[in-house]
């Protein structure tokens, strides 16, 4: 068997996944981030326009763009944060709740079809090395010791 490294083992199965979604998104006239931009946005009491970026792992640049074409759609509307003049909310509009709970869907099918054919101590093991990966990374363990 050809040994893998962890990188290329995340990153080829994100890409399919990725793959996946937007297929299953296509069908729906949409794309893989447009539905999880939905599934980001708090759809009873919307959710601040700077906190969304950032609880997507997103740069401000992108999503900008995600975000006009979801107006333009008629997905979300921006509303002023009664809590800070200065700040926007995203809402969803009734077709972006619609369209979230079509996203939705997707995520749990995905979900629910990994979990027919892992078993539970599979699952676990395999969010324990995700957590020391995210760990690892947020502590910054793996570069900084070489650039000291």
């Amino acid at each position: 068997m050809k040994e893998t490294t962890i990188d290329y083992a995340l990153r080829a199965t994100w890409q399919a996944v990725a793959r996946m979604y937007n297929e299953q998104a296509k069908n729906y006239g949409s794309t893989m981030a447009v539905g999880f931009t939905l599934l980001s946005i708090d759809p009873k009491t919307g959710t601040p326009s700077t906190a969304l970026g950032p609880k997507m792992g997103m740069e401000a640049t992108s999503l900008s763009r995600i975000l006009k074409r979801m107006e333009e759609q008629e997905l979300i509307e921006r509303k002023p944060n009664p809590k800070d003049g200065r700040g926007v909310l995203i809402h969803l509009t009734d077709f972006g709740l619609e369209k979230r709970n079509d996203s939705k869907a997707a995520v749990l099918r995905f979900n629910e079809a990994v979990r027919d054919n892992v078993n539970s101590e599979q699952l676990e093991h395999f969010y324990e090395v995700m957590e020391v990966i995210t760990q690892l990374i947020s502590e910054k363990k793996i570069y900084n010791e070489i650039n000291e």
